[in-house]
């Protein structure tokens, strides 16, 4: 029994892979060598390299691993809730207010 499945079944799998990696960045350190992990030179320079689908193209230069961190990974934008534009509760009876003290009631 042979599993061989259709070329153009193949190719859209591949396209779809290389699509999805399309856009994706990498950190590489400038200097001598063979290329190490990260963490061996934290103050070399890196080459911030991004993939484009066939082959990794340098998008710029940062100072050292902290500065290639903050591009590669940078904070996530907090969106401004609804709940926060609301005006605060005045005074009232509402089911989550405080209540008042008898003096208050007495009025």
């Amino acid at each position: 029994m042979q599993d061989d499945e259709p070329l153009e079944e193949w190719a859209r799998r591949r396209e779809e892979r290389r699509a999805a990696s399309k856009g994706k960045r990498r950190a590489v350190p400038l200097g001598d060598g063979p290329h190490r992990g990260a963490h061996v030179d934290p103050d070399a320079p890196r080459a911030i390299e991004e993939w484009t689908g066939t082959e990794w193209m340098m998008v710029g230069v940062v100072e050292s691993l902290a500065a290639a961190q903050a591009v590669l990974y940078p904070p996530p934008v907090q969106e401004k809730t609804a709940e926060l534009d609301r005006p605060a509760m005045g005074r009232g009876r509402g089911r989550h207010r405080k209540p008042a003290s008898a003096e208050e009631r007495d009025r």
